[in-house]
């Protein structure tokens, strides 16, 4: 009896043998079973790039119940698979493994000779060591803008970091895949962006079976700002897909004649919205149906006017800027390889000095797709756009107090930041190097603290940009390694993939992993306030778009109401200018009144409202001097709002609510030849 329970433990210890036996044979190889811990993989690919980041991500708000996090709001994963699929060579995730995603493009090989976008962006002859994986001997590289910075175990790293927001624009460009001399594929914008957004919830379901299943991985593709915070409280990146291409829906324009119809927008919407898209540019380098464009500068510019003649039939036009906003600078530098590609007799032009806005602002296509965004509760990006467009759709958004509004890199006129946030949109700077990015964050942070917003930054990987150069090994207040996260969690060191360990201080920002490294030197260098900024920046990113998702049209009470007016202009027995032209609803109609200078439009709400708020969409004939008065009986008038100043285009005139039954615009001086001429008049109570 007394041998029994010795007998008994002696089974039970044969049996744990057989079962870790078992286990050690059937399970997974313990090179590939990195833990419990649930931001480790349990089968990562083998061989792979390492993380050397230690610590468990932070989940969770803030006491306030706030996200925490930084937000990339401009980032291009799969622009390997634009341009013709050889313009940026290496992938950001194979099946096949890191050796085969981190590869140089075939014509690279063996020295670079062919690697021609490489010494156009680069200079010099392009030459380098082809081979990436396992040295990196040359690429990636903070000047190297021909290879693939974005493979998926460096954005990882970033996330492991304290990122938790990326926006991945899906990108490319129809005219410089025709012109480029390698491509394995079509030039169709569209057909490359449905094959990015495929790739994106490729890349999901790879990394979600690394960590056993579908949905179990770090890497989530959100479709709302509900959904984007519950991931984030889980610790894991919300990846938002956005859209920057030059002819969205085939709106491309040929001799100022638009190839595309509202029809073909609210299609290509509704596709991008399915496919999960939900930020957006309308234009990008070229001028198209929609918009004209903020001109690029330099060689790289006169490179791009001469893609606009190839893909439009026309140069930029410039004229004078009728404001403290501009576009940038034209220039008259010589492109001489890009201007090669011109027909024989075809010269770029020469552009003033003094005149450096865009003439071509939002078109009425454009118009349509800004308020067809608004419909579908998407996020209009305004970088890339016109000072005049920019102003335009900053006039639309206030009029409907519509707040989806961001500018993700720098590409906007600053003097639009205040506006910008009055809306309620979200700014980022381009990844500048630290001293740049700190000046010009500390340039707008009375502006972030006015309007109680966080910050972000937009790293443009893969978008043919350059990134932060190194400070130097001997440079003060280096990074110096290993250094804490920003919530103090975790523990980051020097980044290795293969052979290669890459120092921010001697490499700068050579790929996406290098983010953190890149928060850390921002730090050093005297920017705690601008980090604490940063940190915030998922939050902010998300009110934007939840109050995006949430805005309701106001009601427009002056929808179809009578309207009388003190004339009418008549010249054309087949087209109407009566005062109810102006509150129709339809924007291709209008009121017109004689050619006098004292004339007015008086709309009849029907009964009294409280009135706070008229916004009135000028003609080309517009009021330099006019009133908006209110009355409750249509005799006695007050003068609710005015001004001295018009200048035509999109006016909101608000001001304190008012009881009235009529609203009566009375102009005062016109600002043309003509009479005064309105498409829409609407009355709102807010």
């Amino acid at each position: 009896m007394a041998r029994l329970p010795y007998r008994r433990r002696k089974d039970v210890t044969v049996a744990s043998l057989l079962l870790l036996v078992l286990a050690l044979l059937l399970g997974p190889a313990p090179s590939s079973a990195a833990g419990t811990d649930w931001w480790q993989p349990t089968a990562r690919p083998a061989p792979d790039s390492d993380i050397n980041v230690t610590g468990e991500p932070f989940k969770g708000t803030n006491a306030q119940g706030e996200v925490r996090g930084f937000v990339d709001t401009h980032n291009h994963l799969f622009s390997n698979e634009a341009f013709g699929g050889r313009l940026i060579c290496g992938k950001t995730f194979s099946e096949a493994g890191v050796a085969d995603a981190l590869k140089d493009c075939p014509e690279h090989y063996p020295d670079g000779s062919l690697a021609i976008f490489d010494f156009i962006t680069n200079g010099g002859d392009g030459k380098h060591d082809p081979v990436g994986w396992p040295t990196f001997k040359d690429w990636p590289a903070h000047d190297s803008l021909t290879h693939q910075q974005n493979y998926y175990a460096w954005v990882e790293r970033a996330w492991r970091g304290g990122q938790r927001v990326l926006v991945n624009d899906l990108v490319t460009n129809g005219v410089i895949c025709s012109v480029y001399f390698f491509k394995d594929r079509s030039c169709d914008e569209m057909t490359s962006i449905r094959l990015q957004a495929k790739l994106s919830y490729d890349l999901q379901a790879y990394i979600d079976k690394m960590y056993g299943g579908t949905g179990k991985g770090w890497f989530r593709i959100v479709t709302d700002s509900a959904q984007a915070r519950q991931v984030i409280e889980q610790g894991k990146l919300a990846v938002i897909l956005g859209v920057e291409t030059s002819e969205p829906f085939g709106c491309k324009m040929i001799l100022d004649i638009a190839q595309c119809s509202k029809a073909d927008i609210d299609k290509g919407l509704d596709e991008l919205y399915d496919l999960g898209v939900r930020s957006m540019f309308l234009c990008h380098k070229f001028d198209n149906a929609l918009c004209g464009v903020r001109f690029d500068s330099g060689t790289l510019g006169t490179a791009i006017n001469v893609g606009q003649f190839l893909s439009t039939g026309t140069f930029w036009q410039t004229e004078e800027c009728k404001g403290p906003q501009h576009d940038n600078p034209i220039g008259n530098a010589t492109a001489a390889k890009a201007e090669d590609e011109l027909p024989a007799g075809v010269d770029v032009p020469t552009y003033a000095s003094g005149a450096q806005c865009n003439v071509r602002g939002l078109t009425d296509l454009g118009e349509y797709a800004v308020r067809g965004m608004m419909k579908r509760k998407m996020m209009l990006e305004i970088d890339h756009m016109s000072v005049k467009s920019v102003g335009r759709v900053l006039d639309i958004f206030e009029a409907e107090s519509y707040p989806g509004v961001i500018s993700s890199h720098s590409w906007m006129d600053m003097d639009w930041t205040d506006r910008v946030y009055g809306l309620g949109g979200f700014i980022g700077q381009y990844m500048h190097g630290s001293e740049g990015f700190i000046a010009e964050a500390d340039r707008t942070e009375a502006l972030r603290d006015k309007h109680g917003v966080g910050y972000g930054f937009g790293t443009d990987m893969n978008g043919v940009g350059g990134w932060p150069a190194p400070r130097g090994a001997d440079a003060p207040n280096k990074v110096t390694y290993p250094f804490k996260s920003v919530d103090g969690g975790s523990v980051i060191d020097r980044q290795t993939t293969g052979q290669r360990t890459w120092d921010l201080n001697t490499d700068g920002a050579a790929h996406y992993g290098l983010v953190p490294d890149w928060i850390e030197d921002i730090r050093k260098v005297g920017g705690q306030h601008v980090v604490d900024d940063l940190f915030r920046g998922a939050e902010s990113y998300l009110d934007t778009w939840g109050a995006s998702e949430r805005h309701k049209a106001s009601v427009n009470l002056a929808d179809k109401a009578p309207a009388t007016a003190s004339s009418t202009e008549w010249w054309n027995p087949f087209v109407s200018y009566a005062p109810g032209r102006a509150v129709d609803g339809d924007r291709g109609t209008r009121w017109a009144s004689e050619w006098s200078n004292d004339q007015w439009l008086r709309i009849d709400l029907g009964a009294t409202h409280r009135v706070g708020r008229v916004t009135l969409d000028w003609e080309r004939a517009y009021a330099k001097s006019y009133r908006v008065e209110l009355s409750t009986d249509g005799t006695n008038w007050r003068t609710a709002w005015s001004t001295t100043a018009g200048d035509g285009g999109l006016d909101n005139a608000t001001f304190a609510g008012t009881p009235a039954r009529y609203v009566r615009v009375l102009g005062l001086e016109r600002g043309t030849q003509w009479g005064y001429s309105l498409h829409e008049v609407s009355v709102h109570s807010d």
